[in-house]
Formats: C-alpha cells, sequence, structure tokens
C-alpha cells in the first residue's frame, strides 16, 4: 500500500495525488500539515526531517520519499515508464526542466501572492509584495503560453510529469489575485447563525 501524507489544499501535495490517480494507484491518504498537524511529531520527523508535506511511504518497495517534484518522479519511474516516465533521456529532459523551474522560479514568485492574500489578515497585508508577486508570476504565465504555442505539453509532444509540476501552480491563479486583494467575506456568509 501506497501511503501519503499531505492536505489537499497543498499544490504540491496536489501534484502527487495526481500522478497517483493518473496512474491508477490505490493509496490512502493522511491529512497532515497545518490545520492537521502529525508533521512535526518524532514519528513523521523520523520519515521526513523537513517536517513538510508531502510525505509518500510505498510498502512495496520500502521507500520513504519526501520533495514533491522527487515522490512524482519515483511513482513515475516505479510505475509509470512510457506512461509517465520517458524512456528516452531527451525526451524525459523536456518535463524535468518545467519540474524545476516550478519550484525553483514559478513557486517562489508565487509564494507572496499565496501567503500575502490568502493567509494573511487584510490589515497586516503588504501590497508592493503582492503586487510584485502578481507581476512576477504575469511574466512567468506569459513564458509558459510562449512555450505551450510550440508545443502541445509543457512535457514535449506527450503529457507528462512537467504538466503535472506546474498545473497546480497554475489553476491557482487562474482568480485574478487582484480581484481578492480588495475581496472581503461577507459577515452574513461567515457568521453562524
Amino acid at each position: 500500500m501506497i501511503t501519503l501524507w499531505g492536505r489537499n489544499n497543498s499544490t504540491n501535495v496536489k501534484k502527487v495525488r495526481w500522478v497517483l490517480e493518473e496512474l491508477d494507484l490505490p493509496y490512502q491518504q493522511i491529512l497532515a500539515g497545518l490545520e492537521f498537524g502529525l508533521n512535526h511529531d518524532p514519528e513523521y520527523l523520523a520519515m521526513n526531517p523537513n517536517g513538510l508535506v508531502p510525505l509518500l511511504k510505498d510498502d512495496a518497495t520500502g521507500v520513504v520519499v519526501w520533495e514533491s517534484n522527487t515522490i512524482i518522479r519515483y511513482l513515475a519511474a516505479q510505475y509509470g515508464v512510457d506512461r509517465l516516465w520517458l524512456a528516452a533521456p531527451a525526451q524525459r529532459a523536456q518535463g524535468e526542466k518545467w519540474m524545476d523551474w516550478s519550484n525553483g522560479t514559478l513557486s517562489p514568485a508565487h509564494r507572496p501572492v499565496l501567503m500575502g492574500l490568502v493567509r494573511t489578515p487584510p490589515e497586516q497585508r503588504d501590497p508592493a509584495a503582492i503586487a510584485a508577486g502578481i507581476s512576477a508570476c504575469e511574466a512567468l504565465f506569459a513564458m509558459l503560453d510562449d512555450e505551450l504555442a510550440k508545443t502541445p505539453w509543457l512535457s514535449g509532444e506527450q503529457f507528462g510529469l512537467g504538466d503535472i509540476a506546474v498545473a497546480p501552480l497554475r489553476l491557482q491563479s487562474v482568480v485574478d489575485p487582484r480581484q481578492l486583494a480588495t475581496a472581503a467575506p461577507s459577515a452574513a456568509l461567515v457568521s453562524a447563525d
């Protein structure tokens, strides 16, 4: 059995769940991180000293692995040869460059927007940091659009890991973040009767 620790609203957990579903792999999920806790318990830290999600344990192979892109590479290589794990290194590299780009370039640009608009109360927000993050993301999303004008998938001619790694960050930004910056929940919607 494969066990995945992580919360469903984590972009990194979404990548792993997508690969598990894409490969039709049975798994159990243990909600962990933020409001669910567990990720700082000694048992968890023994498997993942970073104390972050996701974490994956594969009982069939005895593998315990963390870091979302490493997890999806493992799953694709172990269970998705010729589906998500492309045999030709040159072809596989097309998707892997976007995997690394998503974590090293897109995610850091996206983080101030996410943290500023979703996890920070309005009165504590840094509008300049949010605006800079939005501007950086817009430029990076234009880069994605340029790439997808040349090839059907970020992974090349075939859907692959590069597409899965980028999609949760891109889909999270479908709503214009400037609308979120000025939105406030209606008291009538959030108050309980």
